[in-house]
């Protein structure tokens, strides 16, 4: 069984080269300011409080700071939330990052305007049991932004993943319509924007799909 140790030593030992993709460092001026613009479309107006799950290095979570949100990051790699730390202090930004579940975070009772995710539902254990925590964490009217997909392989620059990933119940992701599928018992108004024909957000084509799942509390 793929435990949360486990995913945990994955991720920190990928910590180091994570920002080296693309969509991950947000590095080229270009992809950068093509994520700031859909962050902008999908989030209410700042400052929120913004809820970022699996929050890897902190490239979202820096881009929402910088637009005047709140942002609390959680990811369970200790060396990620290290990373996170450091790039918003170098920038001058607020942030808080805790090391955590994204599945279910150590925020406590706080309650939330906006919960985002990227890349992540595919290495939850029970991703419906994190979808129902994530709707429990937004005041009502906040938003639920998903940025997930199907993909060709799961792990980090094609190092195979943890043992045992394959048992995981969406490993290699999942659909935009059964994501939707999961999400509509929690949430209200959810829609879906394609996102595999943006070649900015990723540093060039991709063939897979990949999309932004949206929805209300």
């Amino acid at each position: 069984m793929t435990t949360s140790a486990a995913i945990a030593a994955y991720w920190d030992a990928a910590a180091s080269g994570f920002d080296d993709e693309p969509d991950h460092g947000l590095r080229a001026p270009e992809t950068r300011a093509a994520w700031s613009r859909l962050l902008a479309s999908w989030l209410p107006q700042a400052p929120a409080d913004v809820l970022d799950v699996g929050c890897g290095t902190g490239s979202l979570s820096h881009l929402l700071a910088e637009a005047g949100h709140r942002v609390t990051g959680v990811d369970l790699a200790p060396r990620m939330v290290e990373q996170a730390k450091a790039k918003l202090a170098a920038a001058g930004l607020p942030g808080r990052f805790l090391v955590g579940d994204a599945a279910a975070p150590p925020t406590g009772e706080e309650r939330f305007d906006v919960l985002l995710s990227r890349h992540l539902v595919w290495t939850l254990p029970d991703p419906y049991a994190a979808l129902a925590e994530w709707a429990g964490r937004l005041r009502p009217g906040g938003t639920l932004v998903l940025i997930e997909g199907r993909w060709r392989e799961a792990g980090q620059a094609g190092v195979p993943y943890v043992a045992d990933a394959e048992t995981l119940p969406w490993h290699h992701g999942i659909t935009a319509e059964d994501l939707a599928v999961a999400v509509r018992p929690l949430m209200t108004r959810v829609r879906i924007e394609t996102l595999s024909d943006h070649a900015a957000l990723w540093g060039g084509a991709v063939a897979d799909e990949r999309y932004a799942l949206i929805a209300h509390a």
